[in-house]
């Protein structure tokens, strides 16, 4: 897209004030994810902006892929003491020892759920009915009874910082939930599955 198209197109105005912001949302949020280790990665990273910008999260995306082994769950869930220790001294991360704990723990949780023949993406879009859900109420909140509904069931497996707004952010970020704004040129565009 050239630079005099980006400036014309109506896009969600969070997105419009950062170049990577904008690419984020014009090729990645809202589209619906159904790979299960990639949603289960959105999570972590949702976990890890609590509290944060989400543009803090993008900027550092690169380096918390490298860090957690390119969010392979199998791998982080055999992470030891030493490698909090590696985590923790590593600056291109958000560096706070009970986001990291709780990403290891979810990588083991993640495992003993494919092990117990439950499909992490199967798990998350069944709670949704199955299929994107548009909000075309033109407001955007920070929770819904369906995020709160989904928040309990991943605490109840064991999941930690998936409280209602980070899983209501999650759904978002991975096209559960259609928030973008009426006016956006992507509102209609994520009806496709990826």
């Amino acid at each position: 897209m050239s630079e005099k198209t980006m400036k014309e197109v109506q896009r969600c105005a969070w997105s419009e004030s950062d170049p990577l912001l904008r690419t984020y949302h014009d090729e990645e949020w809202g589209v619906p994810q159904h790979d299960s280790r990639m949603l289960w990665e959105m999570l972590m990273l949702e976990g890890f902006q609590a509290g944060l910008s989400w543009l803090t999260i993008l900027r550092k995306r690169d380096a918390f892929r490298e860090a957690f082994s390119n969010f392979d769950p199998a791998i982080v869930a055999k992470y030891t003491e030493e490698d909090v220790t590696r985590l923790l001294a590593n600056p291109g991360i958000i560096r706070s020892r009970a986001k990291i704990e709780a990403t290891i723990a979810g990588a083991r949780i993640y495992l003993a759920m494919k092990d117990a023949g439950e499909d992490f993406s199967r798990y998350a879009w069944i709670m949704a009915g199955g299929k994107p859900i548009r909000n075309d109420t033109g407001t955007v909140v920070a929770s819904t009874p369906l995020s709160e509904t989904i928040s309990a069931a991943l605490k109840k497996k064991g999941f930690k910082f998936v409280g209602p707004v980070i899983v209501y952010a999650w759904m978002q970020a991975v096209g559960i939930v259609n928030d973008h704004a009426v006016n956006c040129f992507r509102r209609n565009a994520n009806s496709s599955t990826k």
